[in-house]
C-alpha cells in the first residue's frame, strides 16, 4: 500500500472511534508524509494539531497504522502543507522515491506573536504611541519618545534606548517614525538594523557604490538603528556609522538608537562612538509589573475582537512576566487554539494550552532578594556581607555572581543590579557580569557551582 492508502485506512478506524467534531477538528488535512522503515512521519495543518496529536491521539494513531501496515517504529509529527504533498507525488509518479518536504514553524511563544518589522527601511503601521501599554517600566522611555517624534532633531538628540529582548523597544522606536510622518509625511525616516547597515556598507564597498550608501544614510530626517549591540567588534563600520552620525548630528537630524545594552557594556565599541551615544538622552525600559502585564493583554486581545476574562488575563500575566513579546504569543497561542476548535478562552482551557510552556517561565518568579540570599548562603557568607563593601575573594566572587544571576535570571538592568546590591556606581555590575560570563566556559567548577545556585532557586 502507498502512503495515502495507509493513511485513508487509519482515518477510516479513527472516524468510527471519534465524535464527528473532533475527528474533523483533528484529522482534517493530515496526510502521511514519510514511511521509512517503520518511522512514519505525519504532515498537520498548524502547531495545535502537532501538539494535540502528540498529547492525545498518538496511542490510537500508533495502533491503528500498526493495525493496517504491521510495521511500527516510530510515528512523528510535522507542521506542513498536504498539498505539497500531493504535489510532490504527482511530479515524480515515475520516480523510485519520492522526495517530500515540509515547511516547520517555529514552535516557542514569541512565533505567535506579532512579527517584527523588515529590514526594508519601512514602517510597521501598527506601532504607534496609542498601541503602547504604559506603565512603571517604560514611562520614562515613552515619554522621551513622544518627545522626540513632536521635535525630531531638537530635543535628545541622540535618544538611546535599551533594554532586554521582548520589551517593546522596537515598538517606540516604530512609533516615533509613524508620529513623525503621520505629522510632515515628507520627512524621510529609515529604520533598519545594525546588521541591515553593516550589510549596505560592504555590499556598497564590493560594488563600489559607497556614493549610493551615504546618500541612503546621510540623507534623511530621521535615523534608526536596532540591535546596536551587534556592531561591537566591526571596527570598519563603526567608523562609518561614525562619520554618519556626525553628518547628521551637524545637520539636526534625528537619530534614534537601540539596544539590549547601555554603550558602556557593549564590548569593543569604540569610545568616540560611545560618548556619541550618551550626547543625548539615554533611556531603559525594564520587565513590566503585573499591572501593565495584565493591561497589555486586556488590549491586545480587545483589539484582536476577543473579551477574555480577567482570570485567564491573570493567569498568563503571573506565568510569563520578562517578555512582551512572549506575553502577547502566548495571548495569540490561545485566541488560535480557540478559533480552530470554537472554545471559550476560559482558565481551564488556557492552562491546557499554555501547560508545557507556562512551566519554564515559572522559574522566572524568583525575586532579586531570593537569588541575593541564596547566593550567600551557598558560599556560607552573610547576606550582609555579599551587599558590603568588603573586597575580600570570599566575597567578591559570591557578589560578582549574585550580580550574573540577576542579570541572567531576572533580566534586571545594570543599573537596578546595582541598586540591589547597594553599589551606587552600576559600571560594577557590568565589569562583574562580563567578567563571569567570560570564565563560565572555561571554569567547570564556576560553571557547577552556578548550576546549582540556580537548581535552588527553583526547588
Amino acid at each position: 500500500m502507498d502512503n495515502k492508502t495507509i493513511w485513508q485506512a487509519v482515518l477510516g478506524e479513527l472516524e468510527v472511534n471519534l465524535s464527528k467534531a473532533n475527528f474533523t477538528t483533528w484529522f482534517k488535512n493530515t496526510a502521511i508524509l514519510s514511511n521509512e522503515d517503520g518511522n512514519i512521519v505525519i504532515v498537520v495543518p498548524n502547531i495545535f494539531t502537532k501538539e494535540w496529536l502528540e498529547n492525545k491521539y498518538n496511542s490510537q494513531i500508533q495502533a491503528a497504522l500498526r493495525r493496517t501496515t504491521g510495521n511500527i517504529t516510530k510515528v512523528s509529527y510535522k507542521v506542513g502543507s498536504v498539498k505539497n504533498i500531493e504535489n510532490e507525488v504527482e511530479k515524480d509518479t515515475n520516480s523510485s522515491t519520492n522526495q517530500e518536504t515540509v515547511n516547520q514553524s517555529n514552535e516557542d511563544l514569541s512565533s505567535f506573536s506579532e512579527p517584527r518589522p523588515t529590514n526594508k527601511g519601512s514602517l510597521n503601521p501598527k506601532y504607534v504611541f496609542d498601541t503602547f501599554i504604559v506603565g512603571e517600566s517604560n514611562k520614562l522611555a515613552f515619554a522621551a519618545c513622544q518627545s522626540v517624534a513632536k521635535n525630531p532633531g531638537d530635543h535628545y538628540n541622540p535618544l538611546f534606548i535599551y533594554g532586554g529582548v521582548g520589551l517593546g523597544k522596537t515598538h517606540l522606536m516604530q512609533a516615533i517614525g509613524n508620529s513623525i510622518k503621520k505629522t510632515d509625511s515628507k520627512k524621510t525616516v529609515l529604520y533598519v538594523s545594525s546588521e541591515k547597515f553593516t550589510n549596505d556598507f560592504i555590499g556598497a564597498i564590493q560594488n563600489k557604490k559607497t556614493g549610493e550608501f551615504k546618500n541612503k544614510y546621510r540623507k534623511v530626517d530621521v535615523l534608526m538603528i536596532d540591535d546596536m549591540q551587534f556592531i561591537a567588534g566591526k571596527e570598519q563600520t563603526q567608523q562609518e556609522f561614525f562619520h554618519t552620525f556626525n553628518q547628521l548630528h551637524q545637520n539636526n537630524k534625528q537619530i534614534i538608537i537601540a539596544s539590549d545594552r547601555p554603550p558602556k557594556a557593549i564590548p569593543t565599541l569604540e569610545e568616540r562612538l560611545r560618548s556619541r551615544f550618551e550626547w543625548g538622552l539615554m533611556v531603559d525600559v525594564q520587565p513590566p509589573d503585573l499591572e501593565t502585564r495584565i493591561a497589555i493583554l486586556q488590549k491586545k486581545a480587545l483589539l484582536k475582537g476577543w473579551n477574555f476574562p480577567l482570570e485567564t488575563i491573570d493567569y498568563i500575566s503571573r506565568n510569563i512576566q520578562q517578555n512582551v513579546r512572549e506575553l502577547e504569543g502566548a495571548l495569540n497561542r490561545v485566541i488560535a487554539f480557540c478559533e480552530l476548535t470554537a472554545t471559550k478562552p476560559t482558565l481551564e482551557v488556557t492552562k491546557q494550552v499554555l501547560g508545557n510552556i507556562l512551566s519554564s517561565s515559572k522559574k522566572r518568579s524568583v525575586s532579586a532578594k531570593q537569588i541575593i540570599e541564596n547566593t550567600a548562603n551557598f558560599y556560607d557568607i552573610k547576606t550582609e556581607e555579599i551587599m558590603g563593601k568588603k573586597r575580600d575573594r570570599e566575597i567578591v566572587v559570591p557578589r560578582q555572581i549574585a550580580m550574573y544571576l540577576l542579570r541572567e535570571e531576572l533580566n534586571l538592568s545594570y543599573p537596578k543590579i546595582a541598586k540591589e546590591l547597594n553599589k551606587k556606581d552600576h559600571t560594577t555590575a557590568i565589569h562583574a557580569c562580563d567578567k563571569i560570563e567570560k570564565e563560565i566556559d572555561n571554569n567547570e567548577p564556576l560553571r557547577h557551582e552556578i548550576s546549582l545556585i540556580k537548581e535552588r532557586l527553583y526547588i
